[in-house]
């Protein structure tokens, strides 16, 4: 575990973004995703760093109006950093964003053949609602996840 906090990211992290997201096979967020991103009201972008102030870990959750449910559009963790509780921290900043924003659930989309981001999912309580067929760029297949949350 972790004691660090997540922030929400600014546009001097958008390099250190992009390097989280070279550390990923295929669907990397561009430089032009990050910026827009950083800046859209319906998304929160949160960065996680260390004790040098060197980011570890982002997580880019999205809202769309009207909807209960938010997305997790993108969770990453440098390698180098993995075990610490970073991704778990940034979960649970996340859904209580989205409780705070009056949504009761989030969802994700996930490849099947990422075993550990489906165990960390899974013990944050996140279950399976749909297998998505040919969803990744590379045509390989996904889950939808979803977690219902107590909205305040």
């Amino acid at each position: 575990m972790t004691t660090a906090t997540p922030r929400d990211a600014a546009a001097r992290d958008t390099d250190a973004l992009l390097l989280l997201e070279a550390a990923f096979p295929g669907d990397r967020l561009s430089p032009r995703a990050i910026r827009r991103l950083l800046c859209s009201p319906s998304a929160r972008v949160r960065v996680i760093a260390d004790d040098a102030g060197a980011v570890r870990g982002a997580l880019v959750l999205l809202f769309r109006r009207g909807a209960r449910a938010a997305r997790i559009y993108s969770l990453a963790v440098d390698p180098v950093a993995r075990g610490r509780g970073l991704a778990q921290t940034l979960i649970v900043d996340a859904e209580r964003a989205a409780a705070a924003r009056g949504c009761d659930r989030v969802r994700l989309e996930v490849r099947v053949d990422n075993l550990p981001a489906l165990a960390l999912y899974a013990r944050q309580g996140y279950a399976r609602v749909q297998r998505l067929t040919g969803y990744y760029e590379d045509g390989a297949d996904g889950y939808r996840l979803e977690k219902r949350i107590a909205s305040p």
